[in-house]
């Protein structure tokens, strides 16, 4: 038996969990990070095919910036909150599999939009199921794993955040080449990125059935039983030095990580006079890689640092690797391949060993009946500031240093200036983290 002791800095009454021991259910914690994986595949599907679609459509930047961000993010935005008190008191299989069909109704649909209007909708709808998934698979890989396994077993849910986009690139740059060449699906006449829109789209809904399978874990960390939404709004606010920056730092490194996904091809096609399959698949190639590793390195930190007897050192990880995105967040103004390549590498690893760290530390110090809720205010704040606002900031600033042939230089200066604040919320996060000890009796593993 052993007793679990949150003490947090706030003053707030501290969480026991009293039971036995659990073991991690690796088995459900890899179906549930597949899954992870598909929706990340249709979330960037999109974007090594913007080019092509903003040229058929005779769309511009800023019309790419509102698909690529703002439709995604408002509506997540709005749904967040309820989202996150569904997550944490009704059943999150059956949220998981509706936000599943949302975008694979949202990924066919895209293959056959013709116009900026229908483009916006269906992107909504994909990236409101891919984007709104995280979360609650945070939760219910939570109570899947064991507490001091968990930052192994949310490794593979990074991994699967990361890989899903890295093919996303490397399989949708390899099909828009395909297509573009002699193969063609049979009985459909489509332009190249509608072909590939279109094959990204059946595969989710083959993977659909995969979904079935998960099965509702108990929940463990049970605080409180009330399922009132006020209590739960002001017991995460009681965290609120410790989750503001905390919010602050992980944000500002989605507003990074989300413009370079939205505009580092182009980049790669007007900068360096790259074709549409050379600039996905090295994308996808450094994202394969940095999603391997990057995760990798950061389960095995958070576990670490929280065994560790510095205040919030589950935090330590997240902190380093702010502040080495810095200077990585400069890889759109190399003129070298190789160059732009591997400073991208460094600047992609430091956002998922960021990513996976946040989401550890909101799973360890957070209630269980708070996840959600915490996890849906997140939610709100990187959809509408993360994802929705830095493509918007990217085209804006290239606007303001003369056009779009400034994009790059662009996306450095907006990079480089949410990597600073990046590592300021972390730092600060990581002085107010609540107290936690683990008091362990003889059987205690």
């Amino acid at each position: 038996m052993h007793t679990t002791i949150d003490l947090p800095a706030s003053g707030a009454e501290p969480v026991v969990d009293a039971g036995p021991i659990r073991r991690t259910a690796w088995g459900a914690v890899i179906l549930v990070s597949t899954i992870i994986l598909m929706a990340g595949m249709v979330r960037l599907a999109f974007s090594p095919l913007q080019e092509a679609a903003k040229a058929e459509l005779g769309l511009n930047d800023y019309q790419i910036s509102l698909i690529q961000g703002i439709a995604a993010a408002l509506p997540m935005a709005l749904i967040a909150i309820p989202l996150g008190w569904l997550t944490d008191h009704t059943n999150r299989a059956r949220i998981m599999l509706v936000l599943g069909l949302c975008w694979t109704v949202g990924m066919v649909g895209s293959a056959f939009a013709n116009d900026f209007a229908t483009l916006f909708v269906t992107r909504m709808l994909a990236g409101l199921g891919t984007m709104s998934l995280v979360p609650v698979a945070i939760s219910v890989l939570a109570d899947m794993s064991a507490t001091q396994q968990r930052g192994r077993a949310m490794l593979f849910l990074g991994m699967g955040n990361t890989l899903g986009p890295a093919l996303a690139f490397v399989i949708g740059g390899a099909l828009f080449t395909a297509f573009s060449g002699d193969l063609s699906l049979p009985g459909i006449a489509m332009t190249p990125w509608r072909e590939t829109s279109l094959v990204f789209g059946i595969a989710s809904a083959v993977m659909l059935l995969l979904q079935f399978l998960i099965r509702e874990p108990a929940r463990h960390e049970v605080e409180s039983t009330s399922k009132a939404l006020k209590p739960l709004i002001q017991a995460l606010l009681r965290r609120w030095k410790f989750l503001l920056p905390l919010f602050v730092g992980q944000i500002s490194v989605i507003m990074a990580d989300a413009a370079a996904g939205v505009w580092a091809v182009p980049v790669m096609q007007r900068d360096l006079h790259m074709s549409v399959g050379e600039a996905s698949g090295l994308l996808g190639g450094i994202l394969l890689l940095a999603g391997v590793l990057g995760p990798v390195v950061a389960g095995f930190v958070a576990d670490r640092g929280h065994k560790s007897s510095i205040r919030g050192g589950i935090m330590i990880g997240a902190v380093i690797a702010s502040a080495i995105g810095v200077p990585a967040a400069l890889f759109p103004i190399m003129t070298s391949v190789p160059v732009f390549a591997g400073v991208l590498f460094v600047l992609l690893i430091a956002g998922s060993m960021t990513g996976l760290i946040t989401a550890t530390a909101i799973a360890v110090l957070v209630p269980n009946e708070e996840r959600g809720v915490c996890l849906g205010a997140f939610m709100i704040l990187g959809a509408l500031i993360g994802l929705g606002l830095s493509p918007i900031l990217v085209t804006l600033g290239s606007r303001a240093l003369g056009g779009e042939s400034h994009l790059g230089l662009s996306l450095a200066i907006v990079g480089v200036a949410t990597g600073v604040i990046s590592f300021a919320g972390f730092v600060i996060s990581m002085m107010n983290a609540p107290v936690r000890a683990v008091l362990a009796s003889p059987d205690h593993g």
